[in-house]
C-alpha cells in the first residue's frame, strides 16, 4: 500500500498531513470525530540528525499541548544515515532523545502507535517504531535491528552459522514474522478489510501496558521472558505472603 492509500483508508473525514523531504507530520480525525497527530519518517530514507531533531520538536510541541491526544507514527525508512556529518554531530544522542521523547508523550497521556509499513532497521527502528507504545505493521513491512551480513561483521561469526541460528531463535532473526514472535510487533493488520477500525481497535487497548514480553512468550518467540515472568509472579507471591504475616 502507498502512504497516499494508508492516509485514506485511516482517516476517511480527512486529514491534513504535510510532508517535507523524507519527514511527514500533520493531524487528522478519527471516524467518531476525535482528533490525532501524525508523525513519521517515509519514502524509505535513512533517518539522520536533522530528521530526528525535528521529529523530537514535534513531539515536544504535541506533549506542551497537553491535549492527550494519540500519536500515530508512520514508519517507512532505511537505517539511521551513515554519514560523517551526522556521526560528527552525535547521531546515537539524537536518536535517543526522539526514542526519549516519545516514550515521554506516552507516560504523559499521549497514547503513541507506531504503523511500520515499509522498511526500517538498526537505531531508526528502535527510535521510531519500537519506541512507541504499540507497534503494528501491515503485510510487506520488513523491520530488522540488525541484518545478517551486519551481525556477521560485528559477531565475526560466518553467514552460514548466523542464518542457522536465525532460523531457530526468533529474538535473532530478522523479518516482520520473527519481530511479532517475539512480541515487537503488536498485531499485523489485514490490508484488505477497512484501517480506520483497526486503528480504532488499538486505541480501544487499556493504556499504560507494555504487553511486549507477555505477547513474545506466549508466541514461542521469546522462552527466557516466559519464564523471568514466572518467577516476578512467584516472588511478589512471597513478598505478599511476607507483608500479610509480618
Amino acid at each position: 500500500m502507498t502512504l497516499d492509500d494508508i492516509l485514506t483508508g485511516l482517516f476517511p473525514n480527512g486529514s491534513k498531513i504535510e510532508t517535507t523531504g523524507a519527514m511527514i507530520a500533520g493531524h487528522a480525525t478519527l471516524p467518531d470525530g476525535e482528533p490525532i497527530h501524525v508523525l513519521g519518517i517515509t519514502q524509505g530514507q535513512p533517518l539522520g540528525v536533522d530528521e530526528a531533531i525535528a521529529l523530537a520538536g514535534r513531539v515536544i510541541e504535541i506533549i506542551k499541548s497537553c491535549d492527550r491526544t494519540p500519536i500515530l507514527f508512520l514508519v517507512d525508512s532505511a537505517s539511521q544515515r551513515m554519514s560523517k556529518r551526522d556521526e560528527l554531530f552525535g547521531l546515537s544522542e539524537y536518536l535517543s532523545h526522539l526514542a526519549k521523547v516519545l516514550l515521554l508523550a506516552e507516560a504523559e497521556g499521549h497514547r503513541t502507535v507506531g504503523l511500520l509499513y515499509g522498511g526500517s532497521a538498526a537505531g531508526a527502528f528502535i527510535a521510531t517504531a519500537l519506541a512507541t507504545g504499540t507497534l503494528v505493521a501491515l503485510p510487506g513491512a520488513h523491520p530488522a535491528v540488525m541484518d545478517l551480513p551486519s551481525m556477521a561483521r560485528v559477531t565475526k561469526l560466518p553467514i552460514d552459522v548466523l542464518k542457522a541460528k536465525a532460523e531457530a531463535t526468533p529474538i535473532f532473526a530478522p523479518g516482520l514474522d520473527n519481530m511479532v514472535r517475539t512480541g515487537g510487533i503488536h498485531v499485523v493488520w489485514d490490508e484488505t478489510a477497512p484501517l480506520a477500525p483497526q486503528l480504532a481497535a488499538v486505541l480501544a487497548q487499556p493504556a499504560g501496558r507494555d504487553e511486549r514480553s507477555r505477547l513474545g512468550a506466549e508466541r514461542g518467540g521469546r522462552r527466557k521472558a516466559a519464564e523471568i515472568a514466572d518467577r516476578v509472579v512467584a516472588l511478589a507471591a512471597v513478598a505478599q505472603r511476607g507483608a500479610q504475616h509480618g
